[in-house]
């Protein structure tokens, strides 16, 4: 074949071979992104999924703002599957270690501290604020305990000036009033005084029920009881001192009085001192009960009042100087009861005061520490 020939040959396949080049260009253009998605996907999928995410892509794309801006703010990670395009109704279980599910952990209780009906503790606000109330409510008592004193109060004022009036008499002396509102406000202390005596039931109730919360389920059914019996108590150390206490101690004062000095006392002083010792003794007469509760709680034992017994005589003694006129009559009429009470206190504490473990558990707990020692002695054995 001549050159002329074959360059003529050689122009007529040019256009195909460009052709076929241009052709296998755009093939590969074409497989390119699928390529690029079976190299991004995990190994073993099929290109079937692979058009499942494309054919998904779309309606991912429509998803609300607030899944998109979720989406924005979860990390970038590869493509998920068609599987994983589907959100998940059920929360994921936890994974242990030996490849099993965990059930997820229960939420911790709530805790109250001023859910005093759950029986749960109770803040110091809340104590405060108990306080309070029970403090009103033995203000509202005793002023409704006045006022039905007040109804009576002539009657009253005379059964308390009689243990003076009859000392008095004997020596041909009287009492006086030195200022003119003087009758009205020493009236006004004997119905409070005797409002306070009548309310007592209901005062020592809201003492004991503010001390209730700290209490044991068995020992709140004592409060009812102990209220009783402390209005009792105080009612009882007012009478022990308006029946004994007040007509010995008159008649040795008045007593001292003669012919020349007579003795004219002012019936506000009398109503003031009477008064003091009425409350004074009416307070120490709740001495067994508190030791019966103290005792009861395990605070205070028989023991321990043995063993500081001759400190308490000390203390009564100055207690019974303090609340008693500077006269050693007064102070021996306030003292003796309080020995007697603190006696009988401790027969109390004896009697009702928390038990101790019993000798079996006691022996049973010896021969187990006495083992311990031995095994701590040989550790070599």
């Amino acid at each position: 074949m001549s050159d002329k020939q074959t360059l003529t040959a050689t122009e007529e396949l040019r256009p195909d071979a460009e052709q076929t080049a241009e052709k296998d260009a755009a093939q590969v253009m074409a497989d390119a992104p699928a390529q690029g998605a079976q190299d991004a996907q995990p190994a073993g999928e099929t290109t079937a999924e692979t058009v499942a995410e494309t054919e998904a892509a779309p309606a991912v794309a429509e998803e609300s703002p607030a899944t998109a801006a979720n989406d924005e703010a979860a990390p970038a990670g590869p493509a998920p599957s068609a599987d994983a395009a589907t959100p998940e109704t059920e929360p994921r279980l936890p994974v242990s270690g030996d490849g099993g599910a965990q059930p997820p952990a229960e939420p911790p209780a709530a805790t109250g501290d001023n859910e005093e009906e759950d029986g749960k503790p109770m803040g110091l606000l809340d104590h405060l604020n108990e306080l309070r109330w029970r403090l009103v409510r033995c203000f509202i008592a005793a002023l409704v305990g006045f006022c039905l004193c007040w109804a009576v109060v002539e009657p009253l004022f005379d059964i308390l000036t009689l243990p003076l009036n009859n000392a008095l008499g004997a020596v041909g002396a009287h009492a006086q009033y030195t200022s003119m509102p003087e009758p009205f406000f020493t009236r006004m202390l004997v119905a409070f005084v005797a409002g306070l005596f009548i309310a007592s039931p209901f005062i020592f109730y809201q003492i004991w029920a503010f001390i209730a919360p700290g209490l044991y389920d068995e020992e709140k059914r004592f409060i009812i009881p102990v209220a009783v019996i402390s209005a009792l108590f105080f009612i009882g150390g007012g009478l022990f001192c308006y029946f004994f206490v007040f007509p010995y101690a008159f008649n040795f004062f008045i007593g001292f009085s003669t012919q020349s000095i007579q003795i004219t006392p002012r019936i506000s002083d009398y109503l003031d001192f009477i008064l003091k010792l009425l409350l004074a003794f009416g307070l120490i007469f709740e001495m067994p009960l508190f030791s019966f509760f103290l005792s009861r709680m395990g605070v205070l034992t028989a023991g321990m009042m043995r063993r500081g017994r001759r400190y308490a005589i000390v203390g009564i003694f100055i207690v019974a100087a303090i609340l008693t006129p500077p006269d050693v009559v007064s102070q021996l009429l306030m003292a003796c009861p309080m020995l007697i009470l603190y006696e009988c206190s401790i027969l109390v504490a004896a009697l009702c005061g928390k038990k101790k473990k019993n000798a079996t558990e006691e022996t049973g707990d010896a021969p187990a520490e006495s083992g311990d020692a031995d095994d701590t002695a040989k550790p070599g054995e």
